[in-house]
């Protein structure tokens, strides 16, 4: 048994006879939709098209968002209804950004996740969907894929259809006939202006309650003649919804654990003569930042009170879950590490160090994984992710550390080996990044997204506060200054480099339309 769609573009008028039955069917509250209609126009008067496309969740035979779900909110039924339960959401969000289709939103009332459920409390008891059986022209057809009898499957098998984004592999469950290339590509249509409810980011879904934002949609960098594809009515667009907290939350962990792998190689390998009160202090920046970076992640929650379900009904599959635990493990051997030298262990001493540079190496990288399994944003999709990481943590790290060198008047051989080791990173860190926008991307959206970052709404951003001031002003304070003041200058200066490169790393592909 395998439930899905098919969506008749020959019969649909248009009508949002589908979107008004599913919201009093499922009392969706205003402003979020699960199932919508969009409007797609093309031509120039006299001679133009409206094309109508009714769009929803796709019902994946391989769903994204239920594997990146960290406490099993999403889950796939066995009749493919790719299904939800509010009850464990913790509203972290990465649902909606591992959708390739922007099927999901944030619930104002509930604050959990939400989407077309295939109305599953009445397909139980042998009812179809409301959106089908409201819709006055049969446009939508709903039924047992798996059934060769049944009418879907029929349509399927006789009809020329198409399926969104077929190169994401989720092998979706909701066929078109007579579908709309630029109807399903959002990247093949303008978003066009802003109108009522067209900005969740406006107080509605993810946002209520919340400060107004302006717009935050951005365009496909198309000219506009007159006669390309428009987009005239779409569903809400939802927003930056991973907001300052995910990227405050990278450059915490980067710190922290950067700066305990930098006291693991110094002590181990480099047998640098860092003072007692040295390393303590680099043991303490340590801890406060991991537990700032738990801090963090807790705040970007729309259900923080939910928080626990991931250590308590964790999903193992998520990569959230996973760097939680690394989180957790690294956090515990960095208070064995403490533990051991007030007790004058070095038989534990040893041990909680390089069990501690081993979970802060995983701590500082997980977060790639995290990133890569949320297939919706393709510029996160980069095979460099994790050496981008890396790098962004020993930066951020060996930037604190070169501040408590000054602090506590280190060693000058200490002071030049984190002087170099920082501007090694910088340098790094700026061909890893031009090699992300620049390079040859997996896809026209991770494209678009890099386009948007260097010459779009958010270049001045990039080439003025993350290029110039972020790393090109330490970088040659580090080589040609001189004295304390002139480290410290950098080290601030890098610190809010890593920060400024990681918002816009998290904000530009969520500026990118999914649907």
């Amino acid at each position: 048994m395998n439930y899905g769609f098919v969506i008749d573009g020959r019969k649909c008028i248009g009508c949002h006879a589908c979107t008004v039955g599913c919201k009093s069917e499922n009392q969706v509250p205003l402003g979020v939709n699960r199932t919508w209609v969009k409007y797609v126009e093309k031509g120039k008067f006299p001679d133009t098209r409206r094309y109508f496309t009714v769009l929803r969740c796709n019902h994946c035979e391989d769903p994204p968002c239920v594997n990146i779900c960290p406490v099993e909110a999403l889950q796939k039924r066995e009749d493919g209804i790719v299904d939800f339960d509010k009850r464990r959401c913790i509203g972290c969000k990465a649902c909606g950004q591992a959708c390739p289709y922007g099927a999901l939103y944030i619930d104002p009332e509930s604050h959990t996740s939400a989407k077309c459920n295939y109305c599953a409390h009445r397909k139980e008891v042998g009812m179809k969907p409301a959106c089908v059986v409201i819709c006055p022209q049969q446009a939508i057809v709903s039924g047992d894929l798996d059934d060769p009898h049944s009418q879907i499957s029929q349509l399927v098998a006789t009809e020329q259809t198409v399926v969104r984004k077929p190169e994401k592999g989720t092998s979706p469950n909701v066929f078109y006939i007579n579908g709309d290339g630029a109807s399903l590509d959002p990247l093949q249509t303008e978003t066009g202006r802003p109108y009522l409810w067209s900005e969740q980011s406006r107080g509605v879904g993810h946002f209520v309650g919340k400060e107004l934002q302006g717009s935050l949609r951005s365009d496909t960098g198309k000219p506009d003649d007159g006669t390309a594809a428009r987009r005239v009515y779409d569903a809400p667009s939802k927003g930056v919804v991973w907001g300052w907290e995910v990227p405050a939350y990278v450059w915490s962990k980067g710190i922290s654990s950067g700066i305990f792998m930098l006291l693991f190689v110094l002590t181990v390998f480099l047998s640098a003569p860092l003072s007692a009160p040295m390393q303590w202090a680099s043991w303490a920046v340590s801890l406060v930042f991991l537990g700032f970076t738990g801090a963090f992640l807790i705040r970007d929650l729309d259900r923080p009170d939910r928080f626990s379900s991931v250590m308590l009904r964790p999903q193992f599959k998520s990569w959230l879950v996973r760097g939680g635990y690394s989180i957790g493990g690294f956090g515990a051997l960095l208070a064995l590490w403490g533990a051991a030298r007030l007790l004058h262990s070095p038989l534990l001493e040893t041990v909680s160090l390089w069990g501690g540079a081993l979970f802060a190496l995983i701590t500082s990288v997980y977060t790639a994984f995290l990133f890569a399994s949320a297939k919706g944003r393709d510029f996160w999709q980069s095979p460099v992710m994790v050496i981008h990481m890396l790098v962004t943590s020993l930066v951020a790290g060996g930037s604190a550390m070169l501040l408590l060198a000054v602090a506590f008047g280190a060693e000058a051989s200490i002071q030049n080996i984190l002087t170099g080791g920082i501007a090694g990173g910088v340098m790094l860190n700026i061909v890893i990044m031009l090699s992300e926008l620049f390079g040859r991307h997996p896809s026209k959206q991770a494209e678009a997204t890099a386009h948007l970052m260097t010459h779009g709404a958010l270049k001045q951003q990039f080439w003025g506060g993350c290029i110039a001031l972020g790393h090109l002003a330490p970088l040659v304070l580090l080589l040609f200054g001189a004295g304390p003041f002139v480290a410290v200058a950098a080290a601030l200066l890098a610190l809010s480099g890593v920060y400024y490169t990681e918002k816009l790393w998290v904000k530009a592909p969520q500026l990118i339309s999914l649907h």
